[in-house]
């Protein structure tokens, strides 16, 4: 079966002057235009391809990987906007349309967003979506608290910035745990602080725990290292200098602080901190 928006394996069949025609496993053909190949293809050759249809409505295949693939998000930037919608640039030649309808905030050109990109049912094209929200699995999360996993930052909120976990799930990273400058479309590692009770999740960026500490503790010592062993921070600066400094919490902070001064390997005063 020919997978639209996927990548496909598929076997050369027969080929024209304009390109090669591509069978599946049920002789489900589709065809590569010449311009997409690069490398010499011989009959019964098996190559991966991307299939889309173009502006004919045609599904064609291509050797280009485009940025985003079915039921999958990235970052993109819209290139223009006309009375059907937004186009954005997917790395294909053809530009992927997010209908108006299918838009969370009015669209601007030059401008990145995080598109989701589907399978429309009624016209069978592939298409993209702002609405991140209403794509996110919602009725359950194979999840639990401490688990590393992959974020795609998408909008920013009062509370914090919402995030895409592992590709299927919604986060929150709070104010609170944001410690660097996190841009719509930035890719993270995170970890599940939370799991609420309609299966959205708290995300923090720091490990917590004792390997959280121990991430922090090497955070630290390398941040007294660069600046010649000393830093102007103790337990009474303010979170704000400390989230500047070193990017952490000030809680988090505090625990890196004790642990290495228990090692005897840090010395405290009211001027800052010291390796020893």
């Amino acid at each position: 079966m020919l997978k639209l928006g996927q990548i496909n394996t598929l076997t050369a069949l027969r080929q024209t002057d304009k390109g090669t025609y591509l069978v599946d496993d049920e002789s489900n053909e589709v065809f590569l235009p010449n311009k997409y190949v690069t490398e010499i293809i011989k009959i019964k050759d098996t190559i991966d391809v991307f299939l889309y249809k173009d502006s004919e409505n045609e599904m064609l295949a291509t050797t280009r990987l485009p940025k985003v693939k079915l039921n999958e998000y990235a970052a993109l930037k819209a290139i223009a906007v006309s009375r059907h919608g937004a186009f954005f640039d997917w790395g294909l030649e053809k530009d992927l349309l997010v209908p108006y309808r299918q838009q969370a905030e009015p669209i601007e050109e030059g401008y990145y967003y995080v598109v989701f990109l589907y399978l429309d049912e009624e016209s069978q094209r592939l298409v993209g979506s702002t609405k991140i929200n209403n794509t996110l699995k919602k009725l359950s999360v194979d999840l639990k608290i401490g688990d590393e996993v992959d974020l795609l930052a998408y909008q920013e909120t009062e509370m914090g910035i919402s995030v895409i976990v592992n590709n299927t799930y919604q986060g929150m990273l709070f104010q609170n745990e944001i410690f660097d400058d996190i841009k719509i479309g930035d890719k993270l590692t995170g970890y599940v602080k939370k799991i609420r009770t309609d299966n959205k999740l708290d995300i923090s960026l720091n490990r917590f725990g004792y390997r959280g500490v121990d991430a922090n503790i090497k955070k630290l010592q390398k941040a007294l290292t660069d600046n010649n062993g000393f830093l102007n921070l103790n337990d009474k600066s303010s979170p704000k200098d400390i989230a500047d400094q070193l990017g952490m919490s000030k809680k988090v902070f505090k625990k890196a602080v004790g642990a290495l001064y228990k090692q005897k390997r840090l010395e405290i005063n009211e001027k800052g901190i010291k390796l020893i």
